[in-house]
């Protein structure tokens, strides 16, 4: 019809750039689905991690995105003395708490690191919905459909994991999460699942109907998240394919939002004629994603290799190293290094919740 406005799809709220957006940070599940389709018999007959598979989503990825957060707390001059305090309390604090949890009882001590791991991947997706839905001129209604959404799609595979109780796989440890087997409530949540699905979709299509705009990053972080918690925690059943959503879908975003945030405020430094330390101007350059990369690479890999020598043994292959290390068997010295070496992740888990507030950090506008 003659004066009808098409769908505006070219500004959108993205993040860096359109090209770096949708190629780290809003790519990497759908990039795990076509994975496991093109080569099927790989994750089908890799139940268990293999140790090339380990090495790239565990030690590269995952234990690697922790580190990054180095970059936006504690190597960053204006935010660790803006937060001082709090940088400081957190690891001492939790470094303590972890002690006194170990030895009342292992199992609860991996238990609640596992449930503050889950709330932590939980908050980051609806962290990265927020930050896509920045610049949406919105009703409350509508924002709270894309809330419940989101929630509904990290939430749902959680509450699945834990009735129905046949998962082949563990966030971190044996036993971590509560056993709580009732299968019979399934089909319940399930359709409260689709139906908040379905809801979604009609607000999507009545905004395109009405306001002629679609915001295409938020809607791949939902429909993303959709997919990986599902099909890596409830369709699939295999270690290798849930650490693959899991660890792919969580890191590379995380470090890649990471990059973007220093990059952005290394730009607007620049702008003001502000003096760039060397090392920044180094790592936030167009460049730099390798040196950023390659320096959280090697922290990770110095943890790791702790974490196999004194307590896993599980790929000495990797750390040879650290292979003359002694193993700790003694339960007191479990207890003490084992929450020391859980500290980066611990710490990253809290700072996270306070490093990310759009309404005052207008950098990643």
């Amino acid at each position: 019809m003659r004066g009808q406005k098409e769908p505006n799809i070219k500004k959108q709220p993205w993040l860096y750039s359109a090209a770096v957006d949708l190629l780290f940070v809003l790519s990497p599940p759908f990039g795990c689905l076509l994975a496991i389709i093109a080569f099927p018999e790989f994750f089908r007959n890799n139940q268990e991690m293999p140790v090339a598979a380990w090495v790239i989503l565990v030690l590269l990825i995952d234990v690697s995105h922790v580190y990054s957060t180095l970059f936006r707390t504690y190597f960053d001059k204006e935010t660790f003395r803006r937060q001082k305090q709090l940088m400081l309390l957190v690891p001492l604090l939790s470094w303590i708490l972890g002690m006194l949890l170990y030895s009342v009882s292992s199992v609860l001590f991996w238990r609640i690191l596992a449930y503050l791991a889950v709330y932590h991947f939980i908050r980051q997706q609806y962290g990265f919905m927020q930050l896509y839905s920045r610049k949406e001129k919105v009703s409350q209604s509508e924002r709270q459909i894309n809330i419940i959404t989101i929630y509904t799609a990290t939430v749902f595979p959680i509450l699945y994991w834990h009735l129905e109780g046949k998962r082949l796989f563990n966030w971190f440890v044996p036993g971590d999460f509560i056993k709580i087997p009732y299968p019979s409530f399934l089909p319940v949540l399930t359709a409260g699942y689709y139906i908040i699905i379905l809801i979604y979709v009609l607000k999507e299509i009545r905004m395109v109907y009405q306001q002629k705009t679609v915001n295409i990053p938020r809607n791949l972080v939902i429909v993303g998240t959709l997919l990986s918690w599902y099909l890596g925690i409830v369709h699939y059943n295999g270690d290798l394919i849930y650490t693959t959503f899991n660890v792919v879908s969580h890191g590379i975003p995380y470090l890649a939002l990471v990059w973007i945030y220093g990059r952005k405020k290394q730009v607007r430094a620049a702008s003001k004629g502000t003096v760039i330390p060397r090392l920044e101007n180094l790592l936030y350059r167009n460049t730099g994603i390798v040196l950023f990369i390659a320096i959280v690479a090697f922290l990770a890999y110095l943890e790791e290799g702790f974490w196999d020598s004194l307590v896993w043994r599980e790929h000495g292959e990797v750390f040879t190293f650290f292979a003359n290390l002694p193993q700790i068997q003694d339960s007191l010295l479990l207890a003490i290094f084992v929450p020391l070496l859980t500290l980066p992740q611990i710490t990253h888990y809290v700072l996270d919740g306070f490093i990310w507030k759009v309404s005052k950090d207008r950098t990643l506008n």
